[in-house]
């Protein structure tokens, strides 16, 4: 059984994890943050020695590659050989090569079916750049969000990262396979004049509207 999926995507320190997080926690959904596996898979690249734009070296990670993808808790946690991944996906190299590795086919169809499967686990929040677009293109939940390029720096700033956002929007939305696109029926929301509490209040209110049952015919 494929469950409901709420979609929510956007470029680089838009806010979007920090709400995801908000209305996955409101509704009880598991929440998937599908950059974390991309930024994993990142990590490992490196770690590898492989160079991060070699499709046939990309390949070859993802045919010996041990990558388990489990629910823990109403979250996704990412492992490789039982080695939990997640203090590596935030390194300062990780951040600065991730839209060059994530932006290779072979490993994005490879999470694309990933993500997919999550579905058969229970209803979900994911968030990403290609959920609404690409991964769940059917789900009626479709969510942007963004924010003005100066707000998104500061945040990264306060998060103690580097990061060249400029550069991160033009690969991701350039990108061949997927790129960055709102979705042609994704409701478009300024995290920029609105703070994440309220972005998810309305989401959660609008989801739980529209999942409220008919009226019984007589």
């Amino acid at each position: 059984m494929l469950h409901p999926v709420i979609c929510i995507d956007g470029p680089a320190a838009s806010g979007k994890s920090t709400v995801a997080r908000l209305v996955a926690q409101d509704l009880g959904y598991i929440y998937v943050d599908t950059g974390a596996m991309y930024r994993a898979f990142t990590f490992l690249t490196l770690e590898a020695g492989h160079d991060p734009t070699s499709r046939p070296r990309m390949k070859q990670l993802l045919e010996k590659v041990d990558f388990q993808a489990e629910i823990q808790k109403k979250e996704i946690t990412l492992r490789e050989a039982n080695r939990d991944l997640a203090p590596h996906t935030r390194l300062p190299e990780v951040n600065a090569a991730v839209s060059i590795v994530s932006a290779l086919p072979e490993l994005r169809e490879y999470l694309v079916n990933l993500q997919r499967k999550l579905r058969l686990s229970g209803p979900l929040v994911m968030e990403g750049r290609d959920i609404g677009t690409v991964v769940c293109s059917d789900s009626p939940f479709k969510y942007f969000i963004d924010a003005c390029p100066t707000v998104r720096a500061e945040r990264r700033r306060q998060q103690g990262e580097k990061d060249n956002l400029a550069t991160r929007d033009r690969l991701d939305s350039s990108r061949a396979s997927a790129p960055l696109l709102r979705a042609a029926d994704a409701t478009l929301l300024d995290s920029g004049k609105n703070d994440a509490r309220a972005l998810a209040d309305r989401i959660v209110s609008e989801v739980r509207a529209r999942q409220k049952p008919g009226p019984t015919v007589p």
